[in-house]
């Protein structure tokens, strides 16, 4: 029975040119104020420097419940809930096969990398990793309480 309102921000650092992620996150929080439209407001933030992620955390700070950065593909270990209580992951982590290159078979990655030729590159297989955050939210004030990395493992069945 609860609403969360999920923002997602494409960063701009060594990205191809976009809207300013800055702007839009004041657009679209607009819409939302904590605890009022929704219970819970989420800012992904995706993009490649932990700087432009650190900086929209900050941005964000008091008026989303958790800012957490995607692409990177390796899951941080700085989270933390901000001064004004937005929890903060600069980024979350990759969900897929474990033993892969960021979830694609390992040896047409080698084979790209060794020789610069183009590889179809096929989706890695067995165990499956799934990297998140657990974000306690106060349900008064729509703002983070505390924030827990997460990391599960899943065994698919065999084929």
């Amino acid at each position: 029975g609860k609403t969360i309102f999920v923002v997602n921000l494409l960063g701009r650092v060594h990205m191809d040119a976009m809207d300013d992620p800055f702007a839009a996150a004041d657009r679209e929080l607009d819409k939302a104020p904590l605890a009022q439209v929704a219970d819970a407001v989420v800012v992904d933030m995706h993009c490649e420097a932990t700087s432009e992620k650190m900086a929209m955390g900050h941005y964000c700070d008091g008026r989303a419940s958790l800012v957490v950065g995607t692409h990177t593909h390796v899951p941080t270990s700085d989270e933390r809930v901000l001064p004004n209580g937005t929890a903060f992951l600069c980024d979350a982590g990759m969900c897929g096969p474990q033993d892969s290159v960021i979830g694609s078979q390992i040896g047409p990655v080698l084979e790209r990398f060794h020789t610069a030729m183009p590889a179809r590159f096929g989706v890695g297989r067995g165990t499956v990793r799934v990297n998140g955050a657990l974000v306690v939210v106060d349900p008064a004030t729509g703002k983070a309480q505390s924030i827990e990395r997460v990391v599960r493992y899943w065994e698919p069945p065999p084929s």
